[in-house]
C-alpha cells in the first residue's frame, strides 16, 4: 500500500461522535460514527485494524467544572473501544480493504486511538443558559513496510443547556459533536 493510499485511511478518523445520552447524571455513552465519504481504493487488500483507548482514566471532567469536585463525568473505555473498533473496520471496508484483527508479515496495520476526551463547564453570556465544552482527540497510526504515518484529529463541541433560577447548573444530556481536522 503506497503513501497515496494511506492518506485516505486517515479519513477513518473523520468520525462524528454522538453523545447519545446519559446512562445516569455522571456517565456518557458514546457512539462513534464516520461522517466523511471515503474513496474505494483497497481492492480487497487486508488491513489489520485495532482500536484502543490511550486515556489515563475514564473520567473526562466534572459536572460542576471544579477539578476537586466529586461530580465526575466518565466514559467507560470497555464500552467505547468495541464501538471504535467496529466503526474503524466499517470505514476500512468502505474503502475497499478487508479489515481483520489478525497480524501478518507485510500487512498494513491501522490503529485508531482515543488520545483524550475532556469535559469542561463553560459560562454562557445568555441569562438562564449554561454551557458544556467537550473535546476529543483521535489518533490514526498506520504502519506498513517499516514506515509509520500518524494523523491527529480533534473534535470540539460547545453545548448550551437551560438552568433553573437558583439551581446548580447540571447538563442532563449532551448532543453530538463532529470531528474537525
Amino acid at each position: 500500500m503506497g503513501r497515496r493510499q494511506l492518506v485516505p485511511l486517515f479519513c477513518v478518523l473523520l468520525v462524528g461522535v454522538w453523545l447519545a445520552g446519559c446512562a445516569s447524571p455522571h456517565y456518557l455513552t458514546l457512539s462513534p460514527t464516520r461522517t466523511a465519504e471515503v474513496p474505494p481504493l483497497g481492492n480487497g487488500q487486508p488491513v489489520s485494524v485495532y482500536a484502543q483507548d490511550a486515556r489515563d482514566s475514564d473520567v473526562i471532567g466534572h459536572r460542576s467544572g471544579q477539578d476537586m469536585s466529586t461530580s465526575v463525568i466518565t466514559v467507560d473505555s470497555h464500552q467505547l473501544v468495541p464501538k471504535l473498533q467496529e466503526e474503524a473496520e466499517r470505514a476500512v471496508a468502505d474503502m475497499g480493504f478487508t479489515p481483520t484483527q489478525e497480524r501478518a508479515d507485510g500487512r498494513p496495520i491501522l490503529t485508531l486511538e482515543l488520545a483524550s476526551l475532556s469535559y469542561t463547564h463553560g459560562d454562557s453570556s445568555q441569562l438562564g443558559l449554561n454551557e458544556a465544552n467537550i473535546e476529543g482527540v483521535l489518533r490514526a497510526i498506520v504502519q506498513h513496510q517499516g514506515a509509520t504515518y500518524t494523523g491527529t484529529y480533534t473534535s470540539r463541541r460547545v453545548q448550551s443547556y437551560a438552568v433553573k433560577p437558583g439551581q446548580t447548573p447540571i447538563p442532563v444530556c449532551l448532543t453530538s459533536f463532529s470531528v474537525m481536522h
